[in-house]
């Protein structure tokens, strides 16, 4: 029998909820990173796209389901079988990677270096940087201020709003094509292994550690609209998921499209933001790059506030003595500062913690969604993740800058991991340690409910 506190959603109460996931999920590197995607691969898209959206589109999506399946409400609550400690650290990780050191300073630093530098001087260019960070990031606080008003600021206004211009975008594109994708060069990487650089690829989203941290922050929307149950409340999270992923992976196949298309009048560009920049000056010039400016700075906005909100909420859960609002003031203030030293700084040094994290998060998601057939068992948790961890850490220090990564620390580690790892030469290195450590710790499960089963029977 439904409790009576409990609101049965409307279908535009799905359309509000799932338009705030894809709101908070869809920032400017999920425009940048599948059109840089379509360049690289050329008329090799198709398995390109299908290992992008692997690790841009159904990880999220999954990530979305393991809150719902184990009832959480954030990233805390996905490590916690691993213990206290583990699930603080991870969670730490997780918002200082997605949070102010990289992620939400990207989404600034982004915005700008595509769509306001072009209208600059080089010389100008650093102060137009730190004036333009600071509205911002001003923004950004103002509007995830109030916790009860982000779904009004984000699902309702700023997010129905980038969808109606980028659907402009895509019209004036495919309505006039640059090119032809089936004549499209193809980047030597991506004439031999397509598949699995998409895959990697799908790693600078970041959406599959976002949506461990935005858990709590679309989990206190929906008890907003009036959901109460935990059961309900993890019921409409899965359901919004689904038609907010779906939606971002529709976008991603039409930005791959666009960013193959482009090699007709384009040569391959550094990163996608150089090719957007470029289709939109083809096609509507001077005016085009102010649109262009607009539309990245609204899109970028809108995960900036979900990103910001989504570290305060969970750091004050976990250290209540200090309030939300000093939590949100530290984390703006936080990425303003990162997002000064610039995209290339912050692209540079990412990458290594995503090569770590990413494994780690991939594993604890499948467990997480799976964790019903094992009674969410910390020893499965245990030896899947010890298996994972090793490769994972091989694979950050062999992706740091050659600073690192050349030295003589970073070339012994990286000939370690070719000579004794599978898949070490595409970045997968992780993969069959972590089924090891599964089988591991499956077994052991299954060893021990046999003993039990054993000696209830012998009590009877």
């Amino acid at each position: 029998m439904q409790n009576l506190g409990e609101k049965r959603l409307t279908a535009k109460d799905y359309f509000v909820i799932s338009s705030l996931l894809f709101g908070l999920f869809f920032g400017a590197g999920n425009l940048i990173f599948p059109l840089h995607l379509g360049q690289l691969a050329g008329a090799h898209l198709l398995p390109a796209a299908l290992g992008f959206l692997i690790t841009g589109v159904l990880l999220p999506l999954f990530s979305v389901l393991a809150i719902s399946i184990t009832k959480s409400e954030g990233v805390y609550d996905i490590g916690r079988p691993l213990g206290a400690g583990f699930a603080l650290v991870f969670m730490i990780l997780i918002h200082a990677t997605i949070g102010p050191l990289f992620g939400t300073p990207r989404t600034a630093t982004v915005s700008f270096t595509v769509g306001m530098a072009p209208f600059l001087s080089k010389s100008s260019e650093h102060l137009g940087l730190l004036i333009f960070s600071f509205v911002f990031f001003a923004l950004a606080f103002c509007l995830s201020y109030q916790e009860n008003n982000l779904l009004r600021n984000v699902g309702k206004v700023l997010n129905p709003l980038f969808l109606g211009l980028l659907f402009l975008v895509f019209l004036v594109a495919f309505g006039n094509p640059l090119g032809q994708v089936a004549t499209a060069p193809v980047t030597k990487v991506y004439l031999t292994s397509p598949f699995t650089n998409g895959f990697l690829e799908g790693y600078n989203t970041m959406d599959a550690l976002a949506g461990l941290a935005f858990g709590v922050t679309v989990v206190s929307a929906v008890r907003e609209m009036g959901k109460k149950k935990p059961s309900s409340i993890a019921l409409a999270t899965a359901r919004a998921g689904f038609f907010s992923m779906t939606a971002i992976g529709l976008i991603y196949v039409l930005l791959i499209l666009v960013g193959s298309m482009s090699l007709g009048k384009f040569k391959l560009s550094a990163d996608g933001g150089v090719v957007f920049t470029q289709i939109v000056n083809f096609y509507a010039g001077r005016f085009g790059q102010a649109f262009l400016a607009f539309l990245l700075t609204l899109t970028c906005l809108t995960t900036a506030v979900g990103l910001v909100a989504a570290f305060a909420q969970d750091f004050h859960k976990h250290f209540p003595k200090i309030s939300y609002h000093v939590w949100l003031g530290l984390s703006c203030g936080a990425s303003f500062l990162t997002a000064n030293f610039g995209l290339d700084q912050i692209i540079a040094w990412s990458v290594p913690l995503l090569m770590f994290l990413y494994p780690l998060a991939m594993v604890l998601i499948v467990l997480s969604i799976t964790s019903p057939f094992f009674k969410r068992d910390p020893k499965v948790y245990f030896w899947t993740v010890i298996f994972t961890i090793v490769p994972a850490f091989f694979d950050m220090i062999a992706a740091f800058p050659a600073v690192v990564s050349q030295s003589h620390f970073g070339l012994a580690i990286t000939n370690l991991q070719h000579q004794y790892l599978p898949l070490a030469n595409v970045g997968l290195d992780w993969l069959v340690p972590a089924l090891v450590g599964l089988g591991i710790g499956l077994c052991l499960v299954g060893v021990k409910s046999y003993f039990l089963a054993g000696s209830t029977q012998q009590t009877r």
